[in-house]
């Protein structure tokens, strides 16, 4: 009966860095979409449900959250810093199951060199909200490093946006099916929001960090 009034950090942690996981696997399996379009048809198919099964892994972690800060009495942060943080880490696996989604219904069967570039910056966003997670059980200790991993990550975001503006830009300009264009510029705009989304994570992280330094 007591047990649920009892601190239950590193439960919550554990989830933190569970869904981080899956998020950044979500992320390699877009980066290997990119290169398979094109390719075997079976194979595509298997990376999209890889991906498609991340967001399901990920949807019950984050429901798992939340059922465990329903049930806690003492948690190792603020009650909507934690209900913040993992509904904004659950928003970056969304995104890209959409893009996967995206790129199956609109049948694209060739990925541009700044699709490739855009997922390898995503990839690489999701990767250091991962390591900014996995320092949270110490913010006070951790605070310089996760500071500095949040700063790499609003880098990241801004060199997205960069690529996809060129990439716009280049869309309008030479492409002449209009069929083409609406789906590149789909897909462009996707990729760009997971940085904007792994921004949110670290708005939120730095947050944290400050509260409890």
């Amino acid at each position: 009966m007591f047990a649920r009034f009892m601190p239950q950090e590193g439960k919550f942690f554990d989830l933190f860095n569970a869904h981080a996981e899956q998020i950044v696997l979500g992320a390699q399996k877009l980066v290997t979409l990119m290169d398979q379009l094109g390719g075997d048809a079976r194979t595509i198919e298997a990376t999209v449900q890889s991906i498609e099964s991340a967001e399901h892994r990920a949807d019950s972690l984050t429901h798992d959250t939340v059922i465990l800060l329903n049930k806690t009495f003492i948690t190792p942060l603020d009650r909507n810093e934690i209900h913040q943080l993992i509904n904004s880490m659950d928003d970056i696996v969304d995104v890209v199951h959409s893009i996967a989604q995206t790129i199956t219904m609109y049948d694209v069967r060739r990925a541009t060199p700044d699709m490739k570039q855009l997922s390898e910056i995503s990839l690489s966003a999701v990767d250091r909200v991962r390591a900014a997670v996995g320092l949270l059980h110490e913010p006070g200790k951790h605070a310089q490093d996760i500071l500095k991993t949040c700063k790499d990550i609003d880098k990241l975001e801004g060199d997205a946006d960069r690529v996809m503006r060129g990439a716009i830009s280049r869309l309008f300009r030479d492409e002449q099916d209009v069929r083409e264009l609406i789906k590149h510029k789909a897909i462009y705009e996707l990729l760009e929001t997971i940085t904007d989304r792994c921004m949110s994570v670290a708005n939120t992280v730095e947050g944290i960090v400050l509260e409890n330094a």
